[in-house]
């Protein structure tokens, strides 16, 4: 009996293998986005630093798809890296250190920092013991950054400027053309390591964690240690977009710290579709536009952009449960099925 068994166990462990690997292999329909990004910035010029914040908060908001849509760990905080993120590249600008590319890196660090050491303790609750958690880190550190204003520079903010990235291309406030590509190459590859977390056996055992943490437990997966790993991971890469935000700005507020921006961030995620990573594309791109396009017909005063966006959101709830990019699954998965 035993040979059989384990012949069993070969093939199936074999097809699960090439299951991830299909999984993990590039479709031609994927360069949609990447080829939208590329044209954007050639047909509407007068836009691009709206279109260079999106890129921005389309790799934050995959940065949180990473722990909510595949682990399951639902943030209310997740500015708290962004932020640190931020902080910390603009805060070495400001000192001195100009250097943007190595600035960014130390803001991930620090970030990643922060995740580890919040993730320790936050990660050993559940449900809403851990949504309030993260939201507390949240606050904390912006109730800090605004106590701290002599470093932070509080409400009204510090201006910088950072060198020239790689010493030949200087950030430019006027056109955004560097700021745009700088934007834009860390998108690609913040978007590749989640691509590759996600579809790594590593990426799949998220998967199972959120769908059945009990069973999990059963077979031997260390839980805690995987879901801090990831944790680590999403706040490092939160730390890049907070990093890339003010870079591309040239100045910070403790608004990077602000619950709005975690609580945006996670609505943008739920409109576009959480366990996609490419429903933050479309969730980031459809909340920013409405909210322009409502501030700019209506006006600021009231905030009306604030019902607009609410409305979509139930919309989007009621009738397209898996998200906006859950309406195209019809579509990719006829497309996936001629190319295969």
């Amino acid at each position: 009996m035993t040979a059989p068994t384990s012949a069993t166990a070969v093939r199936t462990n074999g097809a699960a293998a090439a299951a991830l690997l299909r999984a993990h292999r590039f479709r031609v329909i994927e360069l949609l986005p990447w080829l939208i990004a590329i044209a954007v910035y050639f047909l509407f010029p007068g836009y691009r630093l709206l279109a260079t914040q999106i890129l921005v908060l389309i790799l934050f908001a995959i940065s949180l798809d990473l722990i909510v849509g595949y682990a399951g760990i639902v943030s209310l905080g997740h500015a708290a890296f962004f932020g640190t993120g931020a902080y910390t590249a603009a805060l070495l600008a400001d000192a001195g250190w100009q250097e943007p590319i190595s600035a960014l890196a130390l803001g991930a660090v620090t970030a990643g920092l922060l995740g580890w050491v919040s993730g320790w303790i936050i990660l050993r609750t559940r449900e809403l013991t851990l949504l309030m958690l993260t939201m507390a880190l949240g606050i904390i550190l912006y109730e800090l950054a605004k106590d701290l204003d002599d470093i932070t520079g509080g409400f009204d903010g510090i201006n910088f400027e950072n060198s020239a990235i790689l010493g030949l291309f200087p950030f430019d406030v006027l056109y955004y053309t560097t700021n745009y590509w700088y934007a834009f190459a860390f998108l690609v590859l913040g978007f590749l390591v989640a691509r590759t977390v996600v579809h790594a056996p590593f990426g799949r055992s998220l998967v199972g964690i959120r769908e059945n943490v009990r069973r999990m437990h059963a077979i031997g997966t260390p839980v805690q240690q995987r879901m801090r790993h990831v944790y680590v991971i999403a706040a490092m890469i939160a730390g890049v977009a907070g990093a890339i935000w003010v870079q591309v700005q040239g100045n910070i507020t403790i608004g990077v710290y602000e619950f709005e921006m975690s609580g945006n961030i996670l609505i943008m995620l739920i409109l576009g579709g959480t366990g996609r990573l490419y429903g933050a594309f479309i969730g980031v791109t459809v909340f920013t536009i409405l909210e322009n396009l409502t501030e700019t017909v209506l006006g600021t005063d009231p905030p009306y952009w604030e019902l607009v966006v609410g409305v979509a959101l139930v919309l989007t709830v009621l009738f397209a449960p898996r998200g906006l990019l859950g309406v195209f699954d019809p579509l990719i998965r006829r497309f996936r099925e001629r190319s295969a």
